[in-house]
């Protein structure tokens, strides 16, 4: 009997012959139909699918249209969770472009190596500092630094960018109430804790904020609950700051970066083992029983495959944070991530249940 991974890629071969079919014939056929319905003469229906196509592929391959650019000179950007990732990366990108940068860190009092780094550069225009995001006290204590710090307050702080985030994994049954608090607490109530607190300043400046959500930010998948639900939360809430914000002149981005657990470290064998270790040692002796620990490890063993894939490269995200604080006219979602996962969730997102449920799960 075939293994299910050959199965469900058959499936995704078989759906990607149907859909070419169905574009090649039923397309053409159709917008003949509705060109005799509307009374209009029949064009070539051949040109107008390779048309669409065509638009399809430029839209996909080429660079994003110049929307114009915002001055950088004089501007502070506020950037969470510079510890290592994007985090670091952007911190660094930014303090390259010409901004000032208040680089928040949740290990700088502990001497953590990404504050370390970032302090010695021994730059006026990065600024370092301590920051919990789920802490009240030290939310506020950052926004009196920042306040300090810039060269005019009046003038407000242009950009924050909400980058600070954990994630874990594991099935429904074997997951805590804590462990799902903890994951919301920094993913979306401190995401949320530090908008909050700054949206005077970015008022004041008419400036941005940018949400660093995910791809799991739009669409589920099995083991990731905790994660999904936090993300999708701080997508409802990012789409409803938006709507408050634009009689002030702010405009509010989401990005949501795909698949770069390569690139940020944020899963590792060691990190699988730990949480598996976690996850069995705290679920209910009838759910273990139930599932078996030969179950519970085929999903562990899936977990770890996952430590090595993605993309190596940030660059994507660093472009698409950078463009939604510089352009002109930012977009309101940006999307980093490879065309699998971009195709994947537009299956998800806007074909029914039904079919996405048939293809992936």
């Amino acid at each position: 009997m075939a293994s299910q991974p050959l199965v469900r890629a058959a499936l995704l071969v078989a759906f990607s012959v149907f859909l070419t079919l169905l574009l090649g014939f039923g397309l053409p056929f159709s917008l003949g139909v509705l060109a005799r319905l509307c009374s209009v003469p029949e064009a070539s229906c051949t040109e107008v699918v390779v048309m669409l196509y065509a638009l399809f592929v430029l839209y996909m391959v080429l660079p994003r249209l110049p929307r114009g650019s915002v001055s950088v000179g004089g501007k502070a950007v506020f950037v969470t969770g510079c510890d290592s990732g994007f985090g670091n990366a952007l911190a660094k990108h930014f303090h390259k472009l010409g901004f000032t940068v208040f680089a928040g860190c949740l290990l700088k009092d502990k001497d953590g190596k990404g504050a370390l780094e970032l302090n010695n550069m021994h730059s006026d225009r990065m600024k370092v500092l301590q920051l919990d995001v789920c802490d009240e006290d030290q939310v506020s204590q950052a926004v009196e630094f920042v306040k300090a710090n810039l060269d005019d307050p009046e003038k407000g702080l242009w950009a924050v960018v909400n980058n600070a985030g954990v994630s874990t994994f594991g099935e429904v049954e074997f997951t805590t109430m804590d462990t799902y608090k903890q994951i919301s607490e920094v993913n979306l109530w401190g995401t949320i804790r530090v908008i909050k607190a700054l949206l005077p300043l970015i008022r004041r400046a008419k400036g941005r904020v940018v949400n660093v959500a995910s791809m799991y930010g739009r669409m589920g998948n099995a083991l990731r609950s905790p994660y999904c639900i936090s993300k999708y939360g701080l997508e409802a809430f990012s789409d409803c700051l938006r709507y408050e914000m634009k009689s002030w002149g702010v405009k509010v981005s989401v990005v949501e970066p795909g698949n770069f657990i390569v690139a940020t470290g944020i899963l590792t064998r060691d990190i699988v083992a730990t949480t598996a270790e976690k996850l069995w040692k705290e679920a209910p002796l009838d759910v273990r029983e139930d599932y078996g620990k030969a179950h519970f490890e085929q999903h562990m063993a899936l977990m770890r495959s996952y430590c090595n894939s993605g993309q190596r490269d940030v660059t994507p995200v660093l472009d698409d944070i950078t463009d939604a604080i510089t352009s002109k006219r930012p977009y309101t979602r940006y999307n980093p991530m490879e065309p699998y996962w971009w195709i994947r969730m537009q299956v998800m997102t806007h074909f029914p249940a039904a079919v996405s449920d048939w293809l992936y799960f």
